[in-house]
């Protein structure tokens, strides 16, 4: 049994609140249209006032060289997604051609640009070159000013690398997600593999028995064949019977591999009358464990046998390693419409279901949640497993009695 974290992956759980996406994420297209006029408008309205205040000039104001250059180059920063290194070149480019007018410094492009430059662009040596050009066109525009040498092109600097590091940044933290999404991924591809291989020697099991009797069936049939027919037919119905419940086993293990390196593992397999040896044996490992039982129909099919025992013993499980000592838990086992009903519910302190991370191997060979809900899949039932509102943990399997598997 694994730690009891279920995955998926970005799929927030019942009333949890969703991840918080601004609008860069949710409108992508019309953010970077209102991100590219902004800077336009920046650059060619937005001018120095008296002392260190700003100030907005009139379109009359504004040189007709500056509104054609930032006309030009303005709109490219709506493409910084797609081709961030040009947009940084034609942004860098429009400042040094402007430098000389000290009418307009497109410096916000220049930003703007190293940012998408970190963020969607290769790690290579251009970043860094871009950074050191937007300090070099900062600090020539800045000769004018009159503070310290010094501090336009520190300042300069420090924006720069600061933009294109924050871009930088954030490419790393979603290459990691991305990377986090596709290892469990893989994992849980792999934990799905282990234990469809694993019933698939359980559903061995199952097939060998049914095909033993009807070897023993025959055999009698044939010997008494001819002293006693009746017999003989009585004996070959039971082997007709036998071959369709094999028949049906075989059907249910289609698709499933079984390596070779199983082939020494065979053993009988327990079902629900081995239930309250299984509860016993959980009770003297210290939880304090009830049963009860509505009443299940005679004749189940083998594999709903088998797989709901299972199911159950996984479940109890999870319970000794993660409800504390002499959590009190419950189990009910019924049929409801022709559904083989299993309930274990504990009222311990176990840690609470987050999608996607139930991924552990214990020792015992299942695979916890993932584990229990594949079982319930292949008989096309289903299972939910979470933290109960009152306290403490549930799981709940509806198993289809002969149903055909998923």
């Amino acid at each position: 049994m694994a730690n009891r974290t279920t995955p998926p992956p970005w799929t927030p759980p019942g009333n949890a609140p969703k991840r918080f996406r601004g609008p860069f994420a949710r409108w992508p297209r019309a953010a970077d249209a209102v991100l590219t006029l902004a800077a336009f408008f920046m650059t060619v309205f937005v001018v120095d006032g008296p002392g260190d205040s700003m100030s907005v000039r009139p379109i009359g104001d504004v040189p007709f060289p500056v509104l054609l250059v930032v006309a030009v180059a303005g709109p490219v920063l709506y493409w910084r997604r797609r081709a961030p290194l040009i947009v940084l070149g034609v942004a860098l480019t429009a400042w040094a051609v402007l430098l000389a007018s000290h009418d307009a410094a497109p410096g916000w492009h220049t930003i703007l640009a190293l940012y998408a430059t970190g963020r969607y662009a290769a790690a290579d040596w251009r970043g860094p070159a871009g950074i050191a050009a937007g300090t070099a066109l900062a600090s020539v525009d800045g000769l004018d000013d009159p503070g310290p040498w010094w501090q336009v092109p520190v300042i300069g600097s420090v924006v720069m690398f600061g933009a294109w590091y924050i871009g930088r940044r954030v490419r790393l933290r979603q290459d990691r997600v991305v990377q986090l999404q596709r290892d469990r991924a893989a994992e849980t591809r792999r934990i799905v593999a282990e234990e469809r291989t694993r019933i698939a020697r359980e559903l061995h099991d199952v097939v060998a028995h049914r095909v033993s009797l009807m070897t023993i069936q025959a055999s009698g049939a044939r010997a008494v064949a001819v002293e006693d027919p009746q017999a003989a037919l009585r004996a070959m119905g039971a082997v007709e019977e036998a071959g369709r419940q094999a028949l049906d086993e075989l059907r249910h293990l289609l698709g499933v591999l079984r390596p070779e390196s199983d082939l020494g593992e065979l053993r009988p397999q327990p079902s629900l009358a081995d239930l309250p040896r299984l509860i016993e044996q959980v009770r003297r490992a210290g939880a304090d464990v009830t049963l009860a039982t509505g009443g299940l129909p005679a004749g189940l099919p083998a594999r709903t046998d088998l797989f709901a025992y299972r199911i159950i013993q996984e479940a109890l499980t999870n319970v000794l390693k993660h409800a504390g000592p002499g959590a009190p838990t419950k189990v009910w086992l019924r049929t409801d419409r022709n559904r083989v009903v299993i309930e274990v519910h504990d009222d311990g302190h176990g840690t609470a279901a987050m999608p996607g991370q139930d991924v552990v191997q214990d020792g015992s060979g299942g695979h916890g949640i993932i584990g229990m809900r594949e079982r319930a899949l292949l008989l096309g039932g289903s299972l939910e497993a979470g933290p109960y509102a009152g306290g403490g943990f549930r799981v709940v399997a509806h198993l289809p009695i002969g149903g055909e598997p998923a």
